[in-house]
């Protein structure tokens, strides 16, 4: 099992708006993923958005984000997101 978290700095003020996008998304995709959770920071750097999803194996990963980019109702929710952020990265994780 690996859990995989893409980290997303937004910019000024915009976390809100774009914390709100992937959870709109998010229940578009249950079927994609085995647990999903969307966070903000708390404490750290400002404005930073984590998307955080469990899967049984990165191929079902990879596979879920091509189907994600296909489906009109995510593209919807989505829409605009990479204005509002500055930068990102991903991590990922064996669970063991």
């Amino acid at each position: 099992m690996f859990v995989i978290r893409n980290v997303f700095r937004c910019k000024p003020g915009q976390a809100k708006a774009v914390s709100e996008k992937f959870k709109a998304a998010h229940e578009h995709l249950t079927d994609l993923v085995s647990d999903s959770r969307v966070m903000v920071d708390e404490v750290g750097h400002f404005w930073t958005v984590v998307v955080e999803v469990t899967v049984d194996d990165l191929g079902a990963f990879t596979k879920a984000m091509q189907e994600r980019g296909g489906r009109e109702e995510v593209q919807k929710a989505m829409a605009g997101y990479m204005d509002m952020v500055e930068r990102g990265y991903r991590e990922i994780f064996r669970v063991v």
